[in-house]
């Protein structure tokens, strides 16, 4: 199969299940994935997007591949599934995957009628971390998103992920009074400034198709 224009996105959030009907999640709205892969289809990219629960998790992109998941533990399987079955070119991976998981999960529905409920979370497996187990060759893209950071601690924070995470590429953003910032950094060069999703990956995907 051809390798050099399919890409893999992933986006979203991705829920842990706490009991048989509730969850823990985060806000993530799957908005970036969409973004970039629009970006990506329109420089010629074959795009795969692994979409989370979130605000955009019934739309569609015309030309995109879009599998829906909800689970941590779906996602993890997606993933396995994806870069074993097919060669990518690259993977970015801007999904805001869960950091914690129930040290226990409830097989039932716990009652509402409890004074207190404690819920233990332990550190949860790092997806980012295994990417390049599957092809060494492969390009690597991870997103930090820190909300209230500036300048130097994204990019100090998003170099560490790099390094963490043997990435190629990684965007270190924020949200600081609800206007955006990101920077691309490469571990030697950084690039931004960028003000908005779309000028940001505007930047990204011109980098990867050319890398």
């Amino acid at each position: 199969m051809v390798t050099k224009n399919n890409i893999l996105i992933t986006a979203g959030s991705t829920w842990v299940p706490i009991d048989k009907v509730r969850v823990i999640s985060n806000i993530a709205s799957g908005q970036t994935g969409f973004i970039l892969a629009n970006k990506f289809k329109r420089i010629g990219a074959k795009v795969t997007l692994l979409l989370g629960p979130g605000d955009f998790c019934a739309s569609r992109i015309s030309g995109v591949r879009i599998i829906n998941f909800k689970y941590f533990s779906e996602l993890e399987q997606l993933l396995k599934d994806e870069l074993k079955k097919r060669k990518y070119k690259a993977v970015i991976h801007a999904a805001a995957v869960a950091d914690y998981l129930p040290e226990k999960t409830m097989h039932h529905k716990v009652s509402s009628r409890l004074d207190n409920w404690k819920i233990n979370l332990v550190p949860a497996k790092k997806l980012i971390n295994n990417l390049k187990d599957y092809d060494t060759g492969l390009i690597t893209v991870g997103f930090k998103f820190e909300p209230d950071a500036g300048k130097k601690m994204l990019i100090e924070k998003g170099n560490r992920l790099l390094k963490q995470a043997n990435l190629d590429l990684v965007v270190a953003n924020s949200n600081t009074n609800k206007a955006y910032q990101a920077y691309i950094s490469d571990g030697t060069d950084k690039y931004g400034p960028f003000l908005s999703k779309s000028t940001m990956a505007d930047y990204l995907s011109k980098i990867v198709m050319e890398f």
